[in-house]
């Protein structure tokens, strides 16, 4: 103890000495060489672009679009206040775009505190807009209200154009500096107004600035859901679209939303569940309906702000629809007073559902908005979910009927995957007794060091049992297609030898169990042959993944291997071409003559293990592509593992012609 007083004695008069000194230099330098005014402080938006991860989080892809979004969040902020009735969106020539609402228009007067026109402070300085108090919005979404001047200071250039009092008002910034003062530009009609920004990302800051039509075509189409009645027109006028547009607006709103996302399911009740109010100043619509899947697809949000670990009017509706359906199995002696009562899970088992809360100070958990934390929506969801939902249930008993039904046959698989899940669990984390048969796992018991390869079939497990580097890497070789999770209820999946194997080998558990502190590997590949089977193959596996042990793609463990297709072989030199492209550019570089041996690889097992190692299994040669998950458009991939491995065929042909100029290599 003394010691540790003697520490801190020695560390607080170090740190008195430093403060001295600093006080000495500062009255030294009072002539204005050098003080605390001098001291550099990155400032305005510089900081920024020091380090735009903390404001985007990334400069990937995503991080691109998201740009779009803040400058989108804005207008629909307008919308939610009654002001803005359609938002137009540009993707320019030259991938610059631009925003066009009809709202209120940014105002152009001087700000008394900065002494600058409103709209350069909106554009230029952190954390200012109408979102901080003052009457500007009652609700609203985007970054924490840093939206518009970080994306001024990641674009090379952005121009702003505001209708005004039968006036256009215009200026421009570079890298996030002012090049002229707001200026009237033209003259509009009196009584029109709105805000146009068009921006062009920098691309000194970005990995790419190539906006993809599609993602934002997500993501338009989710905020035009949310927000009733407002119309959001998407238009691609780059060359090679052949001017491609898109119009969203949803006078239903979520309960169209609901509609879309079952498209591919078959509901088990027509109605759509709708319930909407106001209590302790929280603004709720709920909608939901369940399908006779076994999945469940529910959505958060708040001020139109995805969140997608919950929080509190998540929770609300959760212990809401639970209680009030046990209330309703017991009077109606659908359960039996010896039976126990229904889980969330149980009542929740094919169900999709949107909760949307608007909320004037919402307080989130993390500074990426991913959950809520205000303890007020949790009551005010609640309170009007139980109370119209009650009302609900009385008035349509064959809905409610069904609807309990489904869930007590839920309960009893829950019951049944229970007893299969404890015969699954392992016995201790490095137990080697209790790991699969079929499982040649890796010396090294580090997880960092280790990875697992996922092989399709004995025979290229034999190869790649041989092939691998033993410390490293493991090999679970496994027989077949593996179960389609998605037409499969949790007690036939810890039934099924090939996915109770995964589960134990990997050693996390799945669902609720899921613990992805005990993952035994960080590189989980899934190695299938280069063909329509190994794809279908492949798309179970990450069907399974995505369903129940989703984090393992979220924190970019899962991968997908690339075995070569073809092999050249000449005058006993080798050659392996992973594509057909790849084929014909050696061919061209080595000559095409009669001398050429062109082996087209149908299977990974038609490799011995040597030529296993050298193309698909050598850290130093291999191609391996990581699976990533795009949470911004969490519902739209939900809607895809559906149409391609739901019961309906339609969908999914469409879905197939639509993507087939994505499919390469594959002999269909």
């Amino acid at each position: 103890m003394s010691e540790e007083m003697n520490t801190q004695q020695e560390i607080d008069e170090e740190g008195r000495k430093i403060l001295e000194n600093l006080q000495e230099i500062e009255s030294e330098h009072v002539d204005g060489e050098y003080g605390a005014d001098q001291i550099q402080i990155l400032e305005g938006l510089e900081a920024v672009r020091k380090r735009p991860g903390m404001y985007i989080g990334t400069t990937s892809l995503r991080g691109l679009h998201h740009l779009v979004y803040e400058i989108v969040d804005n207008s629909v902020d307008e919308a939610l206040a009654g002001y803005c009735k359609c938002i137009e969106v540009h993707i320019n020539p030259g991938n610059s775009v631009t925003v066009i609402d009809d709202g209120r228009g940014i105002p152009v007067g001087i700000n008394s505190k900065a002494g600058l026109p409103a709209v350069e402070v909106v554009f230029t300085i952190l954390h200012a807009g109408g979102k901080f108090g003052g009457g500007g919005y009652k609700v609203s979404g985007g970054l924490h209200g840093v939206g518009a001047s970080v994306v001024n200071a990641l674009s090379t250039w952005l121009e702003v154009d505001i209708y005004h009092d039968g006036q256009i008002y215009n200026q421009r910034y570079e890298r996030g500096k002012v090049c002229y003062p707001l200026k009237t530009i033209g003259k509009c009609d009196a009584g029109k107004t709105g805000t146009k920004v068009t921006f062009q990302p920098d691309p000194e800051i970005f990995e790419d600035t190539t906006f993809d039509f599609d993602t934002l075509k997500n993501r338009l189409r989710e905020m035009a859901f949310l927000t009733k009645g407002l119309k959001i027109q998407l238009f691609d006028d780059r060359e090679e679209s052949e001017g491609r547009s898109l119009t969203f607006h949803y006078e239903g709103g979520i309960k169209e939303f609901v509609a879309y996302l079952n498209d591919n399911k078959t509901p088990l009740y027509e109605k759509i569940l709708y319930f909407e109010g106001k209590r302790d100043n929280v603004y709720v619509e709920v909608a939901f309906q369940h399908n006779d899947g076994f999945n469940e697809m529910l959505y958060g949000f708040v001020n139109n702000i995805n969140t997608p670990e919950g929080g509190t009017h998540v929770e609300g509706f959760k212990t809401s629809i639970t209680k009030t359906f046990n209330d309703y199995g017991r009077s109606q002696k659908i359960l039996k007073d010896s039976e126990p009562n229904l889980t969330g899970d149980d009542i929740r088992e094919g169900l999709t559902a949107i909760i949307s809360v608007k909320i004037e100070d919402p307080q989130f958990e993390g500074q990426t908005k991913q959950k809520l934390g205000n303890s007020v929506a949790r009551g005010a969801v609640a309170g009007i979910v139980s109370e119209q939902l009650t009302y609900f249930l009385e008035q349509n008993p064959q809905i409610a009927k069904s609807i309990v039904e489904k869930s007590v046959m839920a309960q009893r698989a829950r019951e049944a995957a229970r007893k299969a899940r404890d015969l699954t669990r392992r016995k201790g984390a490095l137990d080697g007794a209790s790991l699969p048969g079929k499982l040649a796992d890796c010396s090294d018991k580090d997880p960092r060091n280790c990875e697992i390869y996922i092989v399709e079939g004995d025979s290229a497990g034999g190869s790649a049992k041989s092939a691998r580097s033993r410390a490293t890497q493991a090999i679970l070789p496994l027989r077949g297609k593996i179960l389609n999770v998605e037409k499969a209820r949790l007690d036939k999946i810890y039934a099924n030898k090939e996915i109770k194997a995964m589960i134990t080998a990997f050693g996390t558990g799945i669902h609720e169990d899921f613990d992805i502190s005990k993952l035994r590997y960080h590189k989980i590949i899934i190695m299938t042959d280069a063909d329509v089977d190994g794809a279908h193959i492949a798309t179970l596996m990450l069907t399974f993944l995505y369903r129940f042990m989703p984090e393992l793609i979220r924190q970019g463990y899962v991968y997908l291997a690339q075995p070569p297709l073809y092999k050249l072989e000449k005058n006993k030199k080798i050659w392996y071409a992973y594509s057909d492209e790849e084929l014909a550019q050696i061919i061209n570089e080595v000559g095409r003559d009669q001398n050429n041996k062109i082996q087209r690889y149908k299977g990974l097992g038609e490799m011995d293990a040597e030529q296993l190692w050298e193309t698909t299994m050598d850290p130093e040669r291999r191609i391996l592509l990581r699976v990533n998950m795009d949470e911004d458009a969490e519902s739209e991939l939900d809607m895809t593992f559906t149409t391609l491995m739901g019961d309906k065929v339609e969908p999914r042909r469409e879905f197939i012609e639509a993507n087939a100029k994505y499919v390469q290599n594959l002999d269909i």
